[in-house]
């Protein structure tokens, strides 16, 4: 058994944050990485100075070197999965880890992220990442300057065009024409058709059903193929897909979801969350899944706990 003040899950930006700040007021942390991160298959980070257009995995590891260098009496890093974390009847915190080994603290930092749930059309999976972008902030500056991109209104792009609507202006930014596929969803092109008359000719929307998705060896290129044996190769694709937070570990405690499942509910600006004494920093507790907004609300997370411990 093990005794630290704050337990941080989740060894990501928002996780290292927290450590960093919970050190620098000189509390210990027990920070569990499991090694599972949703930018995993990214090979650059953007919109983070001094880091932009790095490898994610090398900010990950000057950050943890950076602790262990100058903070080796207040961070500890376990390379084990949580699998269970719950209040004790004294109102701290428990956390089982995947060896059976038992830690305790004081108050407890949700870090663990999302996980993207692509959708169920062949060649996804393959494109992700590498043609199929979810955020043009993150992606999309490298391939820019394209004849042509297209836009995915399908699954949760479908359930709010409003959403999609953003992601068609922003890919105007990058190419000279954008075109929607609604995959058969009618009823979400003529929602779309009334949002975006005012691009004109620069947008146009196609109905086809999908049955493939094909990377291109050149660039992001990527090519559709539809149920009728026809195809089209675009510049990139754009889509942001469901997320879904993998908190089983976590059922016993009293966590409240937002209503789009994507994150917690919290209390700003700490982000704590419906459960007293229990912080979400980073992808699981915010819509703004970036990098550097995961650094910054570990760093409010760890501030919130700091209070607390010190009563004001």
């Amino acid at each position: 058994m093990s005794s630290v003040d704050v337990i941080i899950v989740g060894g990501g930006p928002a996780g290292l944050a927290a450590a960093l700040c919970l050190s620098r007021a000189c509390y210990k942390t027990a920070i569990f990485d499991s090694e599972i991160y949703r930018n995993a298959q990214a090979s650059h980070m953007h919109m983070f100075p001094t880091w932009d257009h790095k490898d994610p995995k090398e900010y990950r590891a000057a950050a943890k070197a950076e602790l262990l260098k100058r903070y080796p009496d207040f961070v500890n890093f376990v390379k084990h999965r949580v699998t269970l974390v719950k209040k004790t009847a004294e109102g701290a915190f428990q956390a089982v880890d995947e060896t059976g080994a038992e830690w305790y603290g004081k108050k407890l930092i949700l870090a663990t992220g999302v996980k993207d749930i692509l959708p169920n059309i062949s060649g996804y999976d393959e494109c992700w990442s590498k043609g199929i972008f979810h955020c043009l902030f993150c992606h999309g500056h490298e391939d820019r300057g394209q004849k042509s991109v297209g836009v995915l209104a399908i699954e949760l792009m479908a359930q709010v065009p409003m959403i999609t609507n953003g992601l068609i202006r922003n890919a105007l930014q990058f190419s000279e024409t954008v075109t929607v596929y609604t995959n058969s969803g009618e009823a979400v092109a003529n929602t779309l058709s009334g949002m975006i008359v005012d691009l004109g000719d620069h947008v146009k929307i196609d109905n086809r059903h999908i049955v493939r998705f094909i990377k291109e060896p050149t660039g992001a290129a990527v090519t559709i193929e539809f149920d009728d044996g026809s195809k089209v190769t675009e510049g990139f694709l754009v889509h942001g897909p469901r997320n879904e937070m993998a908190l089983e570990f976590a059922k016993d405690l009293n966590l409240e979801k937002m209503p789009s499942g994507g994150e917690l509910k919290v209390t700003p600006p700490f982000n704590e969350t419906t459960e007293p004494g229990c912080f979400a920093a980073g992808d699981c507790g915010s819509m703004g899944k970036i990098i550097v907004a995961g650094v910054a609300f570990g760093t409010f997370a760890a501030t919130g706990i700091v209070k607390q411990l010190q009563g004001y």
